[in-house]
């Protein structure tokens, strides 16, 4: 008589009783799984992976620790993920009250991410802004990797390693990883595979012989709906991809010249989804052009963030084969955008030749050229020197809302562009029957994109918050929504004391601070505000260490700015110059009283 193994009964086999019953169970039923559904997580798993990588220098301790290469936009970016997270207790505005006060700061006008802050507020109430940066930063590199990799693989139908490179390049090109510093609004693009795929959905429902009105509607809806909640994750990157979906679409018409009764059928989706959006986004837009704190122009120069000629055959200085000398042909560390490798350039020539055919590629490559010329700017630069040459952006400069977005920026859009293209290639390559060509063509694109792998980002140190806010002894001389001024105030250059209040949630206003405001001639836009006296004085003791000579015109002067402020405690905290400033501040308010790590000045 024959016995039955464990693994041949399954009452046995599913025992708790029975050693390694629960591998066993486990492993049945992964087998059972469709081999895409388990590719699927093991892809994102390597994408998330890859980001956490990049990002570890912040991980140690994210309240700790700072991007070595853009640290006063990180303290910016907490700032707006803590004041988001207010939307959820009924605290919220876009004109907000706790910067800048009395007058307050315009969110839409200062590319505020409110969006991230309202959708991540979990973890900025349990782990702090700090750490929600942190979070985000990852997030948005997998997950845009990721979704271009769904949009490559289920709408499109590419083959699993074409779908995994066309995603990879989308979510770690260079451009990507360099605006990773602190640019949260410029790599949150997690969204804009969904709007690809709503119009490659309805341009196939478009040519369908019988409409399916139903499934149009809830595209188009959707389609909307996505429109909407991006212009508050990131509304610069939905400027450039509707952009770069209009000219697409153009040359695709001109060229194709598919039926009238198909363009017809996809306009009217396109309408349902722009009449689902307007309405919704009617006010967030009037108040971010025409609202209290908005702005006529946009605050950085075209004339100076253009991509430098030279840069394109560059390797970024965060590649793997990149240098530090690179980087003098972009104006940042946060702008390596064109940084693509002579390597690569060459061989998007020879894909284009190659696949021309299909009838999305040219396209594609002639929208690619034109928003990568459009971001020479004005004037073209050559390795740092001007050529004499204008570019195409000048016809642009001046045109209000265009003319408010970097030309350096145009350039991001090439790498969906480029990222399309290659899935192309080697999807072709892997469908041709050709052993030469199946494996030629992705060991090309592989030598291609070696150099301009991607590396961590630098970190650095920075002071942690003090114990005067980190443990809630602001309360002792403020309420909630009160206004607290810091000792010095914030800056542009050093907006340091802002890391107090994302610390605490927004929980408090200040004075002055970091932001985009109408304080130019003419009510043009300026980063961050004037100066009070008072603020002047406290800022010159902060920077030379010297005390100043405090007179009765200055004691007068500092209630008058306190009270223009509506502030009702000044606090002093750890600074290299604290001595000289409480010496100073106590010859303008009296002496102080001690609370925790702080001295404070109540004003009420």
């Amino acid at each position: 008589m024959r016995v039955m193994s464990t693994t041949e009964r399954p009452d046995l086999a599913d025992s708790p009783g029975v050693r390694s019953s629960a591998p066993g169970a486990l492993l049945r039923r992964l087998r059972g799984v469709p081999a895409r559904r388990l590719r699927d997580p093991i892809i994102g798993l390597g994408f998330l992976l890859l980001a956490l990588w990049l990002t570890l220098g912040l991980w140690s301790d994210p309240d700790t620790r700072t991007l070595a290469l853009n640290p006063a936009d990180q303290v910016l970016v907490e700032w707006f993920l803590s004041y988001g997270g207010r939307f959820w207790v009924g605290d919220f505005s876009l004109l907000s009250d706790r910067l800048n006060a009395p007058d307050g700061i315009n969110m839409l006008t200062n590319a505020a991410t409110v969006g991230l802050g309202v959708i991540f507020a979990p973890v900025t109430w349990l782990f702090g802004a700090a750490t929600t940066f942190a979070v985000i930063m990852v997030v948005n590199l997998a997950g845009t990797a990721m979704g271009w990799y769904l949009l490559f693989s289920r709408t499109l139908g590419a083959t699993p390693l074409a779908a995994i490179v066309g995603g990879f390049f989308c979510g770690f090109a260079p451009g990507m990883v360099s605006q990773a510093n602190s640019h949260l609004h410029m790599t949150a693009q997690w969204l804009v595979p969904a709007m690809i795929w709503c119009v490659i959905a309805l341009w196939r429902a478009a040519g369908e012989s019988q409409l399916r009105a139903k499934r149009v509607i809830i595209v188009s809806v959707g389609f909307g709906l996505l429109v909407t909640v991006q212009v508050f994750i990131g509304e610069e990157t939905l400027y450039l991809t509707a952009f770069t979906l209009v000219l697409v679409s153009l040359f695709f018409l001109a060229i194709q010249r598919p039926p009238a009764r198909r363009i017809g059928r996809f306009a009217l989706g396109l309408a349902i989804a722009v009449g689902v959006a307007v309405p919704l986004l009617a006010y967030p837009l009037w108040m971010q052009f025409r609202g209290p704190q908005s702005v006529p122009n946009g605050v950085f120069s075209p004339d100076y963030f253009v991509a430098d000629l030279a840069s394109f055959v560059a390797y970024s200085p965060l590649s793997l084969f990149g240098s530090a000398e690179t980087a003098r042909l972009s104006t940042g560390p946060a702008e390596y955008n064109t940084f693509l490798g002579w390597p690569l350039l060459i061989l998007i020539m020879v894909l284009v030749v190659w696949l021309y055919q299909r009838p999305i590629v040219i396209p594609m490559f002639l929208t690619g050229l034109i928003m990568c010329w459009l971001s020479l700017g004005p004037m073209i630069v050559m390795d740092r020197r001007p050529t004499g040459l204008a570019g195409p952006y000048q016809l642009l400069k001046g045109i209000p809302v265009i003319d408010g977005a970097l030309p350096l920026r145009f350039a991001l859009v090439a790498i969906p562009l480029i990222a399309i293209l290659l899935v192309f290639a080697i999807d072709e390559a892997w469908r041709s029957g050709n052993p030469w060509v199946r494996w030629s063509v992705p060991a090309s694109i592989g030598l291609a994109l070696l150099p301009i792998l991607p590396v961590p980002l630098p970190t650095a140190d920075r002071a942690p918050v003090p114990r005067f806010y980190a443990e809630g002894h602001w309360r002792q001389c403020a309420d909630e929504g009160d206004v607290i001024v810091p000792v010095p105030l914030p800056t542009p250059p050093e907006p340091q004391p802002m890391r107090f209040a994302a610390d605490q949630n927004a929980a408090f206003g200040m004075p002055e601070g970091f932001f985009i405001g109408p304080y130019g001639r003419g009510g043009r836009a300026t980063i961050g505000t004037w100066k009070r006296p008072t603020s002047a004085l406290l800022a010159e003791v902060a920077k030379t260490g010297e005390l100043a000579e405090v007179t009765d015109q200055n004691r007068a002067q500092a209630r008058l700015d306190l009270a223009k402020w509506g502030a009702t405690c000044v606090v002093l905290t750890e600074h290299k110059h604290r001595a000289a400033l409480q010496t100073t501040v106590e010859q303008l308010l009296g002496p102080g009283r001690v609370v925790s790590d702080a001295v404070i000045w109540p004003l009420r």
